[in-house]
């Protein structure tokens, strides 16, 4: 019988990886091609071909529209442990994301915005946190290629993200030609988001067949019918009680915008915290996993840093693109939303760098220690952002190369927690959990980008340089103590390195 180990057939790694490969890059392609002009399309003015909104609300919808994203994938996880199993899982939100972007195509004005984003959410809640799970299950425990095999995973999901900024601009632009008239056809950039997630649909179902685990298609804890019906009742309560809150703060004149986006902040914030505590409380977890949940704490709060600083790209610093930087390099001209490759790039171009290091550093840092380092980094990536205002002030552009900076030190940071954090999320997970742990990394993300949703409000011209000075600082202190905390961190996972 053949064994996980003895499948080589994509570059030294199980052939499933290809196919989930793939799937995962033009899905980052139709996300990250929406993401980029997104922010500019809801506060350009309206004979521009935006939605006119106020920059500030813009803005914070834009982060906690990414918090959204990462906070669905609980009831992604969820879904495939107890009903349908990862693979199914993967299609229905594949589908889900491809009519969001077909419905944000649209030029329905808000409405089309809010329906699109509810439909993105949903769908990619279903889709992540499963795909990486199914990489997680191409590899025995023991598999030195695990790591290495993430990284690659990573590299493919940033190959589309990486694309994306380039093409879907240039759609929006009308194909470099201005075919649209004068104002920006927002609408076009969004239709080839969706032309991208269905190419990704359908290398997902012909390779999904064939080299992808069969019991993929099952729940890792198929749920019972009394559990089902405690489900429901649990749903509906929360239903009631999310409308009831609704319904107060109409009554009390206060259901806007951007208190309802402070509700999502809260949920965010929340919604972890109670995972971490059904985990540990479960009979389903022995003593031995559920020291390793313990130990995946502190790792869970510097990757919500990290994600916090690391998502600015589509917000603070696309800002910054816009409004303070220099959009040429000489008699070359590029758009503000271009710099949104910058991320992906720098990660492809280090990818190769670190799997050789994860592959050949024989006594390399723990876990704990990796993510250490690399909230120091992600730090000094905001203190980098500060140096313009300090030299120039902020009332002019500056060099493009601030930005290309910024983002090559924090990309550092990113090979040092993401890939890390995927592989070291599969190995700690409890087995009843073993998809909703995979959400809790995404929930991460959530966290650190709904804390954004808040904070960015206070980024300014005036404020510039104090806020990269404080978030930057905030990044380097935790990394510093979680430093003198990685060897308690790392007693505590129990033999998982």
């Amino acid at each position: 019988m053949k064994q996980k180990g003895d499948d080589t057939a994509f570059f030294g790694q199980p052939k499933g990886l290809s196919t989930l490969f793939f799937t995962e890059m033009w899905e980052r392609f139709s996300y990250y091609g929406m993401r980029a002009i997104l922010l500019f399309y809801m506060y350009y003015a309206v004979n521009k071909g935006g939605l006119g909104m106020n920059e500030v609300t813009a803005a914070s919808i834009m982060a906690i529209y990414g918090s959204l994203v990462y906070l669905s994938s609980t009831v992604g996880g969820w879904l495939s442990d107890r009903i349908w199993g990862s693979r199914k899982t993967v299609f229905i939100g594949g589908i889900l994301i491809m009519f969001g972007h077909i419905v944000l195509s649209l030029p329905l004005g808000t409405g089309a915005l809010y329906g699109s984003i509810a439909l993105i959410v949903a769908g990619t809640g279903l889709l992540k946190p499963n795909v990486s799970d199914m990489v997680g299950g191409l590899y025995s425990p023991e598999d030195r290629r695990r790591d290495a095999g993430f990284s690659m995973f990573v590299f493919g999901i940033n190959l589309g993200s990486a694309i994306a900024p380039w093409l879907v601009p240039w759609a929006a632009d009308g194909f470099g030609f201005h075919a649209f008239g004068t104002e920006t056809n927002f609408h076009a950039g969004f239709s080839l988001a969706a032309i991208g997630m269905l190419f990704g649909l359908i290398q997902y179902y012909r390779g999904g067949k064939k080299y992808l685990a069969t019991d993929s298609n099952k729940a890792n804890d198929p749920i019972s019918h009394e559990e089902l019906q405690a489900i429901i009742k649990k749903t509906l309560i929360a239903i009631v009680l999310l409308a009831i809150i609704l319904i107060v703060m109409f009554m009390l004149g206060q259901l806007n915008i951007n208190n309802i986006i402070s509700l999502i902040t809260i949920l965010a914030i929340a919604i972890p915290i109670y995972y971490f505590v059904i985990m540990l409380h479960s009979d389903k977890v022995t003593k031995v996993e559920r020291s390793r949940v313990l130990a995946y704490i502190p790792l869970f709060i510097a990757a919500a840093i990290f994600w916090g600083i690391e998502e600015s790209g589509s917000v603070v610093l696309a800002l910054f693109a816009e409004q303070r930087t220099v959009l040429h390099i000489g008699s070359w001209h590029f758009a503000a939303a271009n710099f949104q490759t910058l991320n992906p790039v720098f990660i492809m171009i280090l990818t190769p760098v670190f799997v050789w290091l994860w592959g050949h550093w024989k006594k390399q840092p723990t876990a704990p220690s990796k993510f250490a380092i690399g909230l120091v980094f992600a730090g000094l990536s905001y203190a980098w952002m500060a140096l313009p205002g300090m030299l120039h002030g902020t009332d002019g552009r500056v060099s493009p190369f601030w930005l290309v900076g910024s983002w090559f030190i924090v990309e550092i940071a990113e090979m040092l927690i993401s890939p890390i954090g995927l592989s070291v999320t599969t190995k700690l997970a409890p087995k009843a959990f073993q998809s909703q742990m995979m959400s809790m990394w995404f929930l991460a993300d959530a966290t650190g980008q709904a804390i954004n949703s808040q904070i960015v409000k206070y980024y300014s011209a005036n404020t510039e340089t104090q806020y990269f000075l404080i978030v930057g600082l905030v990044s380097v202190i935790f990394g510093v103590i979680m430093m003198i905390l990685s060897k308690r961190i790392h007693a505590l996972m129990a033999g998982i390195d």
